[in-house]
């Protein structure tokens, strides 16, 4: 498992798809964040907060996640490689995982400098240091189990078919209905208890549960089984193959 995350980190990072993930992410976070005017900018805010960061980062992976892992197996299918890693002494679920945490720890990668706002807005802050801590580091950390979902949705995705563009529409799509597809079936909908248990089905209730700050044992199981499943779908599906 260790050999296949290490080759498909250093694939990421010996050519330009790394750098290019990670420039676009910080480009267009900063710009929605500190230039363009609008619901996320901070300085428009009026307050030192950085919930800007939060709404709009799960929209960007939910892109960003299947470009990054839409290649890990439709390429090795279309090059032929895929034939030779079959053949090596590796269990199938290691593959799976090895490609799976380099994806996961590459788009962690690219939100680490996002870190730097929350220092930034304390400084800035009046008194300085006047921000809610423990609603940033709760939303940063379910950031990061989001990232981990996207990224199993979007191995799973790759396992489908050769053709990269397709495992990144798959991707995309899957990402964009259990993060928002819930919420949306839940507004056919007037029962306070039946809205609820429509949207606990969806990443967007999990997701602001913890950016409350409250890092809840129940949204952490829900994160890590839906990305086990979607691991185990891959591979099953690569058993196929």
């Amino acid at each position: 498992m260790y050999t296949i995350f290490k080759k498909e980190l250093r694939y990421f990072f010996s050519n330009a798809t790394g750098y290019i993930v990670i420039g676009l992410f910080l480009l267009v976070t900063g710009l929605f964040l500190w230039v363009i005017p609008g619901s996320y900018n901070i300085l428009d805010s009026g307050y030192a907060q950085v919930d800007g960061l939060f709404m709009l980062a799960p929209w960007l992976f939910m892109f960003l996640c299947p470009a990054i892992t839409m290649r890990l197996f439709a390429e090795e299918k279309q090059n032929r490689t895929w034939d030779l890693l079959q053949t090596a002494p590796i269990p199938r679920y290691k593959i799976v995982l090895g490609k799976y945490f380099s994806s996961w720890l590459l788009g962690i990668i690219a939100l680490l400098p996002c870190s730097l706002y929350y220092f930034s807005v304390s400084r800035i802050a009046e008194p300085i240091g006047n921000i809610d801590g423990g609603a940033f580091w709760g939303a940063y950390i379910g950031l990061i189990f989001l990232i981990g979902i996207n990224t199993s949705i979007g191995v799973f995705a790759s396992s489908l078919t050769r053709n990269q563009i397709v495992a990144f529409i798959i991707a995309l799509l899957l990402c964009f209905i259990l993060f928002y597809g819930f919420d949306l079936i839940s507004s056919f909908f007037t029962s306070g208890e039946t809205v609820t248990t429509i949207q606990a089905f969806g990443f967007h209730a999990h997701y602001k549960s913890i950016s409350r700050g409250i890092v809840d044992s129940r949204d952490i199981i829900y994160f890590l089984s839906v990305s086990a499943i979607f691991l185990l779908l891959t591979t099953k599906q690569i058993d196929k193959n």
